[in-house]
């Protein structure tokens, strides 16, 4: 089982770093348009100083890797240190065509094939920006900011800059391509099937929760609690909470259901990122 696991991390990470280099030789190089992160600095500084764009790459990123040696182990450190070297040698040594002169097309397909690469490699445990692992860090440090919050303001000045350097239009494309790579790496990582969490407080929670199980066919986990209000927090009665997770598209049904069964039930919903285990599919009657 760890050699399986072993070949298909090896095997995701490869694919990412190809697709990456698709999005790059293929879409946004010939048109001048760069992404985010460090390799959308890699880009700027590659078009200001004529050096190659795989060296800068690999060189930026090595500070990064750094840290990630430091917080997150030696294992993440080679993994992550292999696939952006990878990138660099795909780039300088691999042919990919120029697929379309179109710029709208350059912008939206260069960011998907980026993205679907980044989310590749994540996937497969290691990773092709630095500026992941110093956004991870920085947001457990602050406790304050988000992941992504560190991520935007970052590349809010490499787009900043690069209308300075490359002019307003690629500039623009360059947001489009970074808003297109950003969705593929969602749509990589937390699939086609987004999950929400639904928890319920009602007088009636046996009856809901026979419904959601049997009815319905979903797995529910029942807390006991009770109701309060009030600034003081008088406790009422006693109340059960139940707790499901359930596809975007499956939420209005469950709601229909239990407002059916109870019309005052406080349902509170969330977005769930991953889930592991237990009954995430519907049960088959």
């Amino acid at each position: 089982m760890k050699y399986r696991s072993y070949v298909i991390d090896t095997t995701l990470v490869i694919l990412g770093i190809l697709s990456a280099g698709m999005g790059l030789k293929g879409f946004l190089l010939p048109s001048h348009f760069i992404d985010g992160g460090v390799t959308g600095i890699s880009i700027l500084l590659a078009d200001v100083t004529h050096l190659p764009l795989p060296i800068l790459i690999f060189v930026i990123n090595l500070p990064f890797l750094y840290l990630g040696y430091r917080k997150l182990g030696i294992g993440f450190a080679t993994r992550s240190a292999l696939a952006i070297g990878g990138l660099a040698l795909v780039l300088a040594f691999v042919k990919f065509p120029d697929v379309t002169p179109d710029k709208l097309l350059t912008a939206v397909f260069g960011g998907v094939f980026i993205g679907a690469g980044i989310g590749l490699a994540i996937r497969g445990g290691a990773v092709l920006d630095g500026t992941e692992i110093a956004a991870v860090l920085v947001s457990k440090r602050t406790q304050v900011v988000r992941v992504s919050d560190v991520i935007l303001t970052l590349n809010v000045f490499i787009f900043i800059a690069a209308i300075f350097v490359l002019g307003v239009e690629e500039g623009l494309y360059s947001i489009l391509t970074y808003l297109s790579a950003s969705k593929m790496i969602d749509l990589i990582l937390n699939g086609l099937e987004q999950y929400t969490g639904m928890t319920v407080v009602s007088a009636k929670g046996e009856e809901i929760r026979m419904a959601i199980t049997q009815n319905l066919g979903r797995g529910v986990t029942v807390y006991q609690g009770k109701s309060g209000y009030g600034k003081d927090g008088h406790i009422n009665t006693p109340r059960e909470i139940i707790f499901t997770v359930a596809t975007r598209l499956e939420v209005p049904l469950i709601k229909r259901e239990i407002l059916k069964i109870d019309p005052t039930a406080f349902i509170v919903q969330q977005s769930v990122d991953d889930t592991t285990g237990g009954l995430l599919k519907k049960k088959k009657h």
